[in-house]
């Protein structure tokens, strides 16, 4: 059992788990409070939560700090989005103590933010930045979140569909600055990530070879990547390199910015003119991505060789980018009719009999 002791004017518990002893202020001075305290103390002790620490002083910026210094200890390259995430949940849950962070509470968080006009991917992200600061709490020693509430996730359905025809990739590479040419046009081949192609360093670049890599560690899903320059971005390769031979090679990056002196940083304005002049507006950078992986799958190239040159490490997302457009579906059809019209005076109901040791040993 527990026991009450003063120390000075402050009571102070003691009590015992698994027969260990533990003692914890009450940082009171009223023996009610005391009793009180214990009394809780040894409820949580009875239902297997571990004593020591006062889960009612932890808050929402204690979780949120260790959040991020996760991230930041584990180098992960979403630390921006994980702030932002954190900033919209701390309008909500600012100051708020763990045990206050139930589901109704969390509910309430979800109708403000459907109230901002936030979009449900964007909600999901914020809740899943927050179950995150719950179980990281609930894993410490001593754990610091008791118990991890229910969190309800809302329906995406927005999954962006966008690609480029090969004509209007033409006529959107024409639009843009000299500069951004061959940046945009290996990122129509290749399929990478549009940072991933902001840091390819000549180091990363045989030419001889005709091949550039990304290192282990360089991408999103943390694994390497090597892709075979055909003949144009060769030629795209070659042409930059001369260029910043010319110049005294000032930077390290394949494809530097407008002045040269460093790598490309931001084109968001050059970018939306150049749509708008090719007649192609609300596209994306993103959209060259699933773009590549269209068109690799519909120029016969299997589907894994294809993944490794995307980087796309599930098949799940890769089968979100594989898109099929109202083109693919008009092929489908017209290749449908003319099976159909091969079908034209063949009798249905002729059976062949095959043996079926003959057929078990042709389909083996």
């Amino acid at each position: 059992m527990g026991s009450l002791y003063l120390r000075g004017n402050t009571w102070w518990i003691k009590f015992y788990r698994n027969g260990k002893c533990f003692r914890e202020s009450t940082e009171s001075t009223k023996k009610m409070v005391a009793k009180k305290v214990l009394a809780r103390k040894e409820g949580d002790i009875a239902k297997g939560k571990i004593p020591g620490v006062r889960f009612d002083k932890v808050t929402f910026e204690d979780l949120a700090d260790s959040f991020l210094k996760d991230y930041k200890i584990n180098q992960k390259k979403s630390l921006v989005k994980a702030q932002r995430s954190v900033n919209h949940l701390k309008k909500s849950f600012e100051r708020v103590n763990v045990p206050q962070i139930t589901t109704p509470k969390i509910n309430e968080f979800i109708e403000s933010r459907i109230n901002d006009g936030a979009a449900n991917a964007t909600i999901n992200r914020e809740l899943a930045a927050l179950k995150r600061m719950l179980n990281l709490g609930a894993q410490q020693t001593p754990p610091i979140v008791d118990r991890v509430p229910h969190i309800s996730m809302l329906e995406e359905n927005n999954v962006r569909k966008g690609f480029f025809d090969h004509d209007e990739f033409l006529a959107l590479r024409d639009a843009l600055p000299e500069y951004l040419k061959g940046f945009v046009t290996f990122g129509y081949k290749s399929g990478w990530r549009v940072n991933e192609i902001k840091t390819l360093t000549w180091s990363n670049v045989d030419l001889q070879k005709r091949i550039a890599w990304l290192e282990i560690g360089m991408t999103k899903n943390k694994e390497g990547r090597t892709i075979y320059l055909d003949d144009e971005l060769m030629e795209i390769f070659n042409t930059q390199r001369n260029l910043q031979k010319r110049g005294g090679l000032i930077v390290p990056y394949v494809f530097p910015n407008r002045k040269g002196d460093d790598g490309i940083k931001v084109f968001r304005r050059a970018w939306k003119t150049a749509c708008t002049k090719a007649g192609i507006p609300n596209r994306i950078f993103h959209d060259l991505r699933r773009t590549a992986v269209r068109n690799m799958v519909r120029s016969g190239i299997p589907e894994r060789v294809a993944m490794m040159i995307s980087g796309h490490k599930t098949r799940s997302v890769f089968e979100r980018y594989n898109i099929v457009s109202e083109g693919d579906l008009m092929i489908a059809a017209k290749k449908q009719e003319a099976y159909l019209k091969t079908q034209v005076g063949t009798n249905p109901g002729t059976v062949v009999e095959i043996p079926i040791k003959k057929a078990f040993s042709e389909n083996r």
